[in-house]
């Protein structure tokens, strides 16, 4: 089960971190931010990183899709919380 705490907890870090990255014009601060997030997704729920992922193995992980994927998942939990 999914709580809303977790779900709350994993908004407001991929949110704040998508903010800065979708604004973004140093390489080194977006790589930080990719790096943040990959250590956040190894200690996230399984259960909600699977519901966001919808099965895709490397969802977040992927430097070439790291912005579109931070991004839908943002849209993705602030439905979960109905925002």
């Amino acid at each position: 089960m999914i709580t809303k705490e977790c779900i709350e907890t994993a908004y407001c870090f991929f949110h704040q971190k998508q903010r800065v990255f979708q604004y973004s014009t140093m390489d080194w601060q977006k790589e930080d931010i990719e790096y943040a997030i990959g250590s956040y997704l190894d200690t996230m729920s399984a259960e909600l990183y699977d519901k966001l992922s919808q099965g895709r193995q490397h969802y977040l992980r992927q430097h070439e899709h790291f912005g579109d994927d931070l991004a839908e998942a943002v849209e993705l939990l602030e439905t979960m919380l109905e925002l």
